[in-house]
């Protein structure tokens, strides 16, 4: 009976992952025919159903960014890049995007560090450096074992000096590794949808209006109270906004 139910299961998922599969050949021969509104609509039914992934976001993205809708094409070129930092079509066709938008702020300077910090955490996922994690603590373990237990000098100083980089690397990759699925748990960037929103100093309709957002700009949620979110820009500036006019990343 055992044996039948796991066969059962077996069919199942090889019959689910095959018509999924189908679906996503059936959007990509739309996106290549130019039927852009059938290539969303199969996309879209494809992530429902069967999961996501950075390519599928980032296929949707292209979809969405040949339609002319360009805040939607932003939210998945992000989502893909949230899943898969290292996608550098998604990061580039992202940029082209960008350019269509209305709002241009230019970003609070940041400390040169912070900045190199980030784009090398960006270079890869966080499965990817979670794997160098665990390759650098084996190699320190080595490195332990060549300093303790051989009489060899010349190994002694490899395992010393050698185990303290990759002892670096390790720790390195781990807070990379935790920092990137941080960001994924925490979820906290979203996109403004609605063509034009008005960002107030409190949240209620009666608040003084601060500034105007547009259709594609991201903005980082701080809080919410009801039905209104506290967002910032990337000049720092901040204030209060419907929930319903952003969708978070």
């Amino acid at each position: 009976m055992k044996k039948i139910v796991i066969y059962l299961l077996c069919v199942v998922a090889g019959w689910t992952a095959a018509y999924g599969q189908e679906s996503l050949t059936k959007a990509n021969e739309a996106y290549a025919q130019e039927d852009y509104i059938k290539a969303i609509e199969l996309y879209e039914q494809t992530a429902r159903e069967h999961g996501v992934s950075s390519d599928l976001y980032y296929n949707l993205g292209n979809a969405y960014y040949k339609h002319n809708e360009f805040a939607k094409a932003i939210l998945n070129y992000e989502r893909a890049l949230l899943l898969n930092p290292g996608n550098e079509d998604a990061r580039f066709n992202l940029d082209m995007a960008n350019t269509h938008i209305v709002d241009k702020i230019d970003p609070v300077g940041r400390f040169f560090l912070s900045v190199w910090i980030d784009t090398m955490r960006s270079y890869l996922s966080s499965n990817t450096w979670a794997v160098i994690g665990i390759i650098a603590f084996f190699l320190f373990i080595g490195g332990c074992y060549l300093y303790l237990f051989t009489r060899s000098v010349p190994l002694k100083k490899i395992g010393f000096f050698g185990g303290i980089v990759v002892l670096l690397i390790a720790i390195m990759a781990n807070c990379f590794a935790w920092g990137l699925n941080e960001k994924k748990e925490i979820r906290n960037e979203a996109i403004v949808f609605d063509a034009t929103v008005s960002v107030k100093s409190s949240p209620a309709e009666s608040g003084t209006d601060l500034f105007v957002l547009h259709e594609g700009t991201k903005v980082v949620v701080l809080s919410k109270v009801g039905e209104w979110s506290e967002v910032k820009i990337s000049d720092g500036n901040r204030g209060w906004l419907p929930s319903a006019a952003i969708e978070i990343i």
